[in-house]
């Protein structure tokens, strides 16, 4: 039987000297034969030749929208500033393109709703970048759980920390210190975190919370300037799910620390324990559970560390997804869940009582 061609990409925020797409997408796609980079695009031509040379696309845009468009590439994968992500999901969507774009999907929920609601409509495979709910360490923990191998949940414990949102920022972090960009510490380390949380858990039921603003200004490294910071940079989530585990989730900005996830049952423990400067998801994980059980499966992916890790995982069900027409990965659905979830926690932290979801 003849191998399937590789599936075409074409690359939203392709850039050599630095980006999410460099560090994770391209060495995750370096084992992953089943995909091939047709098309990339920045925001300059000089810049999207010099990223078609270094990741070997054949054509390269200064404009992502004809991108989107090129009949030659069967899955858009965006991963510019969130501010642009909405106008080139829509047009590869329009395009008949499957899309695989960075979380987070929108700037608020009525973009993430608009995107959700053309991806359903064009009946095609829509990924959302949710690679650390999507890990095999919490793929595992969650099939744990529902066989009862802890017993019945009780509570969970969660401090989840990522080395941005501190005191200092290099430039291209400055428009991360504005909460109307939509890429903040609420929805990126915070979204990531509660993600895992209800992929293990359970759906959350109601929330109370308090965000705050320790740091109101940010040093940009290398200006000699600063700005204001508008989004939270430290969270504390107190939750109940429909499982009846309550649960506490501390969202810290500013510091490299282990992730704590503890979980308790009627009958024992579960544990994820990871590394990473940049937040739990970009790492390797690791489930523990006492009494032991049956141990974690091997990565489907073998030979990667660090950023590439899971997002591999994530683009290997994604190939999998749209040649057998399952449906595996987080969409833009559980975008829009997520979405709906993070506001429900602002209005609980701005109200000062508890939200129902």
């Amino acid at each position: 039987m003849m191998a399937a061609l590789p599936l075409r990409l074409g690359i939203a925020g392709a850039n050599v000297e630095r980006g999410w797409f460099r560090d994770a997408h391209f060495p995750a796609l370096g084992a992953l034969p089943g995909f091939a980079i047709q098309a990339v695009s920045a925001r300059t031509q000089e810049i999207a030749d010099s990223a078609a040379a270094a990741f070997g696309a054949a054509t390269a845009y200064a404009d992502s929208l004809a991108l989107a468009r090129d009949p030659d590439v069967d899955v858009v994968v965006v991963t510019v500033k969130v501010p642009e992500h909405r106008a080139i999901v829509l047009a590869a969507l329009a395009a008949g393109k499957h899309v695989y774009c960075e979380w987070p999907l929108g700037r608020d929920l009525a973009e993430a709703e608009e995107m959700a609601d053309a991806a359903r409509k064009a009946g095609v495979h829509a990924a959302v970048g949710l690679q650390g709910a999507n890990a095999v360490a919490v793929h595992h923990a969650a099939k744990l759980v529902r066989e009862g191998a802890i017993g019945r949940l009780l509570s969970l414990r969660v401090v989840s920390s990522t080395a941005g949102w501190g005191a200092v920022a290099p430039p291209n972090y400055a428009y991360l210190q504005d909460r109307t960009n939509g890429a903040t510490l609420a929805t990126i380390a915070g979204g990531h975190t509660l993600a895992m949380v209800e992929a293990v858990v359970g759906s959350f039921e109601s929330v109370s919370a308090r965000n705050s603003i320790l740091l109101d200004r940010v040093e940009i490294i290398g200006t000699g300037e600063t700005v204001e910071r508008t989004c939270a940079d430290h969270m504390l989530i107190l939750g109940r799910h429909a499982s009846g585990c309550v649960s506490s989730v501390e969202i810290v900005g500013g510091v490299n620390l282990p992730l704590r996830f503890e979980l308790r049952g009627s009958r024992g423990t579960l544990e994820i324990t990871g590394h990473h400067p940049g937040g739990y998801q970009c790492g390797h994980l690791t489930v523990t559970t006492t009494p032991p059980s049956e141990p974690q499966p091997d990565l489907p992916v073998p030979g990667l560390d660090g950023n590439p890790l899971n997002v591999a995982q994530l683009y290997a069900q994604l190939e999998t997804d749209i040649r057998t027409g399952s449906r595996s990965v987080p969409d833009f659905a559980a975008a829009v869940r997520l979405t709906r979830l993070l506001d429900a926690i602002d209005a609980a932290s701005d109200q000062g009582h508890e939200v129902a979801i």
